[in-house]
């Protein structure tokens, strides 16, 4: 079974940056849309980017301008460049596929809503 293992997280001051890494491990066959969410304390969770399998991105406007998502389909991995951070940023980040093909043994199977296990972004003021 395809898991997602997000790195990247940590501590960091007002106005610094961030890089998130989320890789799919064992590597599937293709993946579709991949993004990023976030889950303040005592918030609900919320889409942060999104980016399709023709690289088109979506952003929160909370982010826009500040955050950019990349992908790069051979390693099977997704980023967020996270610059300009503000403490209203601090977050668990999690890692988000909405469907992928993988193989199980000689059988290509289809896969829907994986998600990372979650990395804590914090910004200090």
């Amino acid at each position: 079974q395809v898991e997602l293992v997000e790195s990247g997280g940590g501590l960091v001051q007002a106005g610094g940056s961030l890089r998130l890494s989320c890789a799919a491990s064992p590597s599937p066959f293709s993946i579709n849309a991949m993004g990023w969410y976030r889950q303040a304390p005592g918030k609900q969770r919320e889409l942060v980017a999104t980016i399709d399998g023709g690289h088109i991105t979506k952003y929160a406007d909370s982010v826009k301008g500040r955050f950019t998502i990349s992908r790069d389909n051979a390693k099977h991995t997704v980023y967020l460049q996270m610059n300009s951070l503000k403490p209203e940023d601090t977050a668990v980040y999690y890692c988000y596929v909405d469907r992928l093909l993988y193989y199980s043994g000689d059988f290509l199977r289809d896969g829907t809503d994986y998600w990372g296990q979650g990395t804590q972004v914090t910004v200090s003021s």
